[in-house]
């Protein structure tokens, strides 16, 4: 199923809501409730190279299309099927 325009509010809305030094763990935790249908990935943030869809405490967001064998990064919300968790390193 692709990210729906509600699924993007709710994800504005966490990134408003959350503060900049929340855990990946806990971004992971509360993307899992707001958008329990998409697939949700976890990577370091070094080990992607495109730009982030959204930023979320210490994470960048990242969608993903998983609708074929291989997963990818994609920019294109009707595309995307699940999130990529990139978390950063403290600095």
């Amino acid at each position: 199923m692709a990210i729906e325009a509600e699924d993007i509010a709710r994800i504005d809305a966490l990134s408003r809501a959350l503060k900049d030094s929340v855990e990946p763990a806990s971004v992971a935790y509360a993307l899992q409730r707001l958008v329990p249908d998409l697939t949700l990935r976890h990577c370091d943030a070094s080990d992607v190279l495109e730009e982030p869809f959204r930023t979320v405490g210490g994470c960048d967001l990242h969608l993903l299309d998983t609708s074929e064998h291989c997963i990818r990064v994609t920019e294109v919300p009707a595309e995307a099927t699940g999130i990529l968790l990139a978390a950063k390193v403290p600095a």
